[in-house]
């Protein structure tokens, strides 16, 4: 355990942080999970918004610091291919 003041500090503000970024952490994965579920369920109209939301959650992680830019990119790229392979496919 730390044992200068400016250490607790550190550690205390340490904790904060990463409760923080936990969360952040925890609605990019939910978001990402709700994009999947729209594209297995064929559900056209719905795919483009949660593309929407999921996009702008990620690049708020991003410029949170929770996420490296490159991570981001390339989250947001790969649901981009997938909502684009959705979209182009007939619907059943």
């Amino acid at each position: 355990m730390a044992n200068h003041k400016s250490a607790l500090k550190r550690a205390g503000q340490n904790e904060i942080r990463r409760v923080r970024n936990r969360s952040v952490k925890s609605r990019v994965k939910t978001v990402v999970k709700e994009v999947h579920q729209a594209v297995s369920e064929n559900a056209g109209d719905t795919v483009g918004t949660n593309f929407k939301a999921a996009q702008a959650t990620i690049d708020k992680a991003v410029k949170k610091g929770v996420l490296h830019k490159r991570t981001g990119s390339r989250k947001i790229a790969r649901l981009a291919k997938l909502t684009q392979k959705a979209q182009v496919q007939p619907q059943s």
